[in-house]
């Protein structure tokens, strides 16, 4: 390795510390932070020495639970983006495309409205079963006819199937008034309301989905020079492809299961990403899983500050946050290549 290949290595490894030195003062900040304003003492406090005071049960059953999902969300939903626009080899991909986020909220809707269910915590298996779900019925399609599950067939696949999804969310929410006012809650994408349980909940599925992703990292590299070059390197693209969806179908299920379908961390953050690291995935996903957290626990911390003493959910923030950050990248021209 020269000499400029190893500072360039040396540098993205400071950029990474100080991330997580970023990261960690910002997840202080959300137990620190909110709606109902605590002294830096009261909060050490209650996270040391808990007791039955109002401010020590804020602390630890709210804000605690509430930092937790969306450390956990906002890793999941950031390197599911950098697998998805890598493994397709399309910048304007997020884990929506294969219709997972489409699948989870049909199965929510479905435990709403048929089996009457109302509590975050039952929502959650449900809306992992159905991205699950939908996401080995795009491959299926996808693979279907002796053809090859081409990240064009899994798009198109994806997108179609999260067409009719969407129009029958849409048929049985007009006809159950109720099913209504509890779907749109989980709709909007929140971190509020989240208690330890639902964190327990999709902490096995978020480890194993970035675990996966990390080990995945050099053959996204190797399958980025196309299909006849990686398979004359040895790579066998049909494995790294369905690894890939297993892990995106692993992270993005239960991010979208414990906090919603959250738009634009997904999309935006692995194309920042890439104007530091470059297309290596070995560094642009290690960056995602700190920098998607640092977004969605800093958007949610904007939402409990600016609208005190109510608060505004988080995906309203990421939706207001994001399209002119978006829009900023696209017309300077600084989208990274895949």
């Amino acid at each position: 390795m020269s000499d400029g290949h190893r500072g360039r290595a040396a540098l993205r490894g400071a950029a990474l510390v100080a991330a997580c030195g970023v990261l960690f003062l910002v997840c202080l900040l959300s137990v620190g932070l909110g709606s109902l304003q605590m002294s830096p003492a009261t909060v050490i406090s209650a996270l040391l020495s808990p007791d039955d005071s109002y401010s020590a049960l804020i602390v630890t059953s709210m804000r605690v639970p509430r930092t937790l999902v969306g450390l956990l969300a906002g890793a999941a939903l950031g390197v599911s983006g950098a697998l998805m626009q890598s493994m397709t080899r399309n910048p304007l991909a997020d884990p929506g495309l294969l219709g997972v986020n489409a699948g989870a909220a049909t199965a929510v809707v479905f435990a709403v409205a048929f089996f009457g269910l109302d509590q975050l915590t039952s929502y959650v298996w449900f809306s992992f079963a159905g991205a699950l779900a939908v996401s080995l019925l795009v491959y299926g399609i996808g693979s279907a006819g002796g053809g090859r599950a081409t990240p064009v067939r899994l798009a198109l696949a994806g997108t179609a199937i999260g067409v009719v999804l969407t129009s029958i969310i849409q048929a049985v929410l007009l006809i159950d008034p109720i099913a209504f006012d509890r779907y749109r809650f989980w709709a909007i994408g929140a971190l509020a309301g989240r208690d330890m349980k639902v964190a327990q909940q999709v902490l096995p599925f978020i480890l194993i989905g970035l675990a996966m992703a990390l080990v995945l990292a050099p053959s996204l590299n190797v399958l980025a020079l196309g299909d006849d070059s990686a398979r004359a390197l040895g790579l066998r693209l049909g494995h790294v492809r369905v690894l890939s969806a297993v892990a995106v179908t692993l992270l993005c299920g239960a991010a979208t299961a414990a906090a919603g379908p959250i738009v634009f961390v997904g999309l935006a953050v692995p194309h920042m990403v890439r104007l530091l690291t470059g297309p290596d995935q070995r560094w642009v996903i290690p960056y995602s899983m700190i920098t998607a957290p640092i977004l969605l626990l800093g958007a949610d911390l904007a939402g409990r500050i600016i609208a005190r003493p109510s608060e505004l959910e988080v995906g309203i923030v990421t939706s207001c946050l994001g399209a002119p950050v978006l829009m900023w990248l696209v017309r300077g021209r600084r989208l990274a290549k895949l």
